[in-house]
């Protein structure tokens, strides 16, 4: 019985960046700093030292394109709030 499975590459790249975002905002909040602003400082500077270095978050989240995670957070935030 072989099924074949498909996948939308967004769907995957979505489940990625939330799962980061989440990873690196409970590291930013487990060594004591505002993980809201620490993120929103990175990705409008793309300065990494922003993020922590605790728990590979700041590699985690360097991995990631910026545009990409702002386009994501803005369309979740955008299909919650309409």
């Amino acid at each position: 019985m072989d099924n074949t499975s498909l996948f939308k590459v967004s769907d995957i790249e979505n489940a990625l960046v939330s799962k980061t975002l989440i990873e690196v905002y409970r590291s930013l909040e487990s060594r004591g700093y505002n993980p809201t602003s620490q993120i929103i400082g990175y990705l409008i500077t793309g300065d990494p030292g922003f993020i922590t270095s605790y728990e590979n978050a700041r590699s985690k989240m360097t991995n990631l394109d910026r545009e990409k995670v702002l386009e994501i957070v803005l369309k979740d935030y955008m299909k919650n709030n309409l």
